[in-house]
């Protein structure tokens, strides 16, 4: 999910890009799409899509993700991994997330463990990194690398399995995305969805975890990062929507992080920017 007027998350359309060449479907989205991207992640789960999904996401595209998280808990739907990249506040990780990497340089900024939730979470403080600001963090090459590499497992199911009945690996990505319409101006968010059938055309590695920004990548880097990456299609919404079909929106995974319209995959990675 990227954050304010697409312009300063562009880290999450990078983020999206790699976890495409791996196989995995990501899908970006503006922040302000999150609601969209919730219900289409919730519409594919209810469907028989399970995920993974993981949501990355930057900015206001990291609270976003964030918000979808909870969102899907409301809906009981599942959600491997969240990834939100220097958000602008601290937000609950709600019970059905099994996964949260807070990349951050914003003490105040640190995620809390919310009602019932029992999985991993990480704030990982970059403050003494004197080369990260809030506009570069999501274009670090380490911590792009740190991010793809907590996706792409969540995605193969070798870590955050959201549940017993979770398919093992993300669905494929497919070579023609579906779009979900932008409600603000055709901006996007990231939510990458990833899913272990090949019933949707965000399907492949457990990433729908946003991130063309995020992720939703159903599994949520949405990765091509709305409001919402992700199984995963990834926001950070990562094309975990953070979309494995991150996510940013950042379960198989898809993941969301571009700025077109993208049904989030099942790997979301968002972003969701300030």
């Amino acid at each position: 999910m990227r954050g304010l007027l697409n312009i300063f998350s562009l880290g999450m359309d990078q983020l999206a890009a790699q976890i495409a060449r791996n196989g995995i479907d990501a899908n970006v989205y503006n922040h302000s799409v999150e609601e969209t991207v919730v219900g289409a992640i919730v519409q594919k789960y209810r469907a028989g899509d399970h995920g993974p999904y993981i949501l990355v996401g930057h900015s206001l595209g990291a609270d976003a993700v964030m918000l979808m998280a909870q969102q899907l808990n409301a809906q009981a739907v599942p959600v491997a991994l969240v990834v939100p990249f220097d958000g602008t506040g601290s937000y609950a990780a709600p019970a059905n997330v099994s996964c949260v990497v807070n990349l951050t340089q914003r003490k105040y900024a640190y995620m809390q463990a919310g009602a019932g939730f029992h999985g991993k979470l990480s704030n990982v403080d970059v403050s003494s990194d004197t080369t990260i600001d809030h506009v570069t963090i999501d274009k670090s090459p380490r911590l792009q690398a740190m991010a793809l590499k907590e996706i792409l497992q969540a995605a193969h199911g070798q870590s955050c399995r959201p549940g017993a009945n979770a398919p093992a690996i993300a669905r494929a990505k497919q070579p023609a995305p579906n779009e979900i319409a932008p409600q603000d101006n055709g901006s996007k968010e990231s939510v990458t969805k990833d899913s272990a059938t090949n019933d949707s055309a965000t399907k492949d590695s457990a990433t729908k975890d946003s991130a063309k920004e995020a992720i939703p990548l159903k599994n949520a880097a949405h990765a091509k990062s709305a409001k919402s990456a992700s199984p995963a299609k990834t926001a950070s919404p990562a094309k975990s929507a953070a979309p494995t079909k991150s996510a940013a929106p950042t379960a198989p995974a898809k993941s969301a992080t571009p700025a077109k319209n993208t049904a989030p995959e099942k790997s979301a990675a968002a972003s969701r920017s300030s």
